[in-house]
């Protein structure tokens, strides 16, 4: 029996990353924020690429709190995605400003081939989730869903996917906030829902796993829960853990190993 080429084509890069998000399996994707650092994540094998905001903020030299444009971030992916073969997940912050900002960057992802981009709910310019102090501002959640039913609307490829990424953890708003969040952002249209948390064992996010019930997608970024065996996400079901920051963070340190040595 002929094979049909067309059957054995690699799926688009979008594509490939919709398949990560209802694998079955857990799902892993690596931080990089560069040509070279992209293309190192796929020849170790990973199959998909997380484009943090803090790693290509760091890599540029400035703060994470969009003191990079999106001009220049989106400038950075064309050349991480020319030279792979693997999605690129982008950590787009809080979409660079309202609903005209967020189809307009849908628009400039698709013509590079960025399979989907993540959105946070707080307000723009972004703090780090990390900065000290409770109760920071989060966005208006009618305000968010209308950019999350913004960048749907103007998407041509229909895998492109936009994750809805919860602060409600890091702002110290708690469970019920969370889940409500969730639920508005998946109604409107969210292909998947990032659940984020600061504290260094992953209690609120196996609450909000057991509750949220696989409604969508569920994504974490286990930052300061690093040490949890990864066994434990798959019991809770989660779809997919992020490394968001490893790559960035041994470039920089072997950069100060090395200059050590020629001083």
């Amino acid at each position: 029996m002929a094979i049909n080429k067309a059957d054995l084509k690699t799926p688009g890069k979008s594509t490939q990353l919709r398949q990560l998000l209802m694998s079955p399996k857990l799902e892993f994707i690596m931080e990089a924020h560069n040509g070279i650092s992209a293309r190192i994540v796929e020849q170790a094998g990973f199959k998909g690429i997380w484009a943090s905001g803090l790693a290509m903020s760091a890599q540029f030299g400035v703060r994470d709190s969009n003191e990079a444009s999106w001009t220049q971030v989106v400038d950075m992916l064309e050349f991480m995605s020319d030279i792979t073969h693997i999605p690129i997940l982008l950590d787009g912050d809080t979409g660079y400003g309202n609903f005209n900002n967020m189809r307009r960057l849908v628009k400039k992802l698709e013509q590079r081939k960025i399979a989907g981009v993540c959105i946070e709910d707080k307000q723009f310019p972004k703090l780090n989730s990390f900065i000290d102090g409770e109760r920071q501002p989060l966005a208006d959640i009618n305000e968010f869903c209308g950019k999350i039913k913004a960048g749907k609307d103007s998407q041509q490829d229909p895998d492109f996917c936009i994750i809805a990424r919860i602060e409600a953890f890091i702002a110290g708003w708690g469970l019920s906030e969370a889940l409500r969040r969730a639920e508005a952002y998946h109604k409107a249209g969210a292909d998947g829902v990032l659940i984020h948390s600061k504290l260094s064992r992953p209690n609120e996010i196996l609450e909000f796993a057991k509750e949220w019930a696989g409604r969508s997608p569920l994504i974490i970024v286990p930052t300061t829960y690093y040490s949890t065996p990864t066994e434990v996400f798959r019991r809770a079901g989660i779809s997919m853990v992020i490394w968001a920051n490893q790559m960035i963070r041994a470039s920089v340190a072997a950069m100060e190993k090395i200059i050590r040595r020629q001083c």
